[in-house]
């Protein structure tokens, strides 16, 4: 598991077996407890997640900055605070 690239801070939130929207309410409430820049990095191993949660961070104003398939069967989403 990859931290965040360097220079950046934040966290990741290991998702791999649970299902939306649990997907996209964690990852809420983690963005919740940080600061204005962080970046979490979300894994997921549900699909529908996968579209899902991004969908769901830009739309609570949140930056996303990718969505990578690091294995047949897990993604990672990457997203920036830039919303309190």
């Amino acid at each position: 598991m990859e931290a965040p690239a360097r220079g950046e801070r934040g966290r990741t939130l290991d998702l791999r077996g649970e299902v939306c929207p649990y997907t996209f309410v964690k990852s809420k409430l983690a963005m919740e407890e940080m600061a204005m820049g962080e970046v979490l990095e979300v894994l997921v191993d549900f699909p529908p997640s996968a579209k899902n949660v991004p969908r769901s961070m830009e739309m609570e104003g949140q930056e996303v900055l990718g969505v990578e398939e690091i294995s047949p069967s897990t993604w990672r989403i990457r997203v920036r605070k830039t919303k309190g």
